[in-house]
């Protein structure tokens, strides 16, 4: 078995040791852990029992260690699925809530109604803080005097 060792300057050895140490994710931790004992000669099989990982994952870590080397080890912004939302429905939104109060329910159903697009509730109500509209339920009693 050919071991392929991680060869490391005495700064990065510091750096990753620090973040382990002192780093707020536990992913970049690991990370960073992952390519400092490949720096120390051991096997990727070792190095993924020792972490519980497939060995693959680390073999990975090692491949993008060589390519961006400390800006390997935060995570990558990952995206999302797209909006269902544009900004005509934006706009649509804006204008309904500035011409009368309405509850999530009622620009739910205008909004499937008039542009027929179909999205949760729960992102509906994100989209409107989104916008910075707020709403608060009523309340239907009198102050205490």
């Amino acid at each position: 078995m050919i071991i392929r060792r991680v060869d490391l300057t005495e700064e990065e050895k510091a750096e990753l040791g620090k973040i382990i140490k002192q780093g707020k994710d536990w992913r970049e931790r690991e990370r960073a852990e992952t390519i400092l004992l490949l720096s120390e000669g051991l096997s990727v099989i070792e190095v993924a029992q020792r972490q519980g990982v497939i060995p693959e994952t680390i073999r990975e870590r090692r491949r993008r260690w060589y390519k961006k080397w400390m800006l390997s080890l935060p995570d990558q912004w990952r995206r999302g699925a797209p909006s269902k939302l544009n900004e005509a429905h934006r706009d649509s939104l804006k204008r309904w809530m500035d011409e009368e109060a309405l509850g999530s329910r009622e620009l739910h159903s205008r909004l499937e109604k008039d542009h027929q697009v179909s999205i949760s509730p729960s992102t509906l109500r994100n989209e409107i803080k989104k916008l910075g509209y707020v709403w608060k339920r009523t309340r239907y009693h009198l102050k205490k005097t």
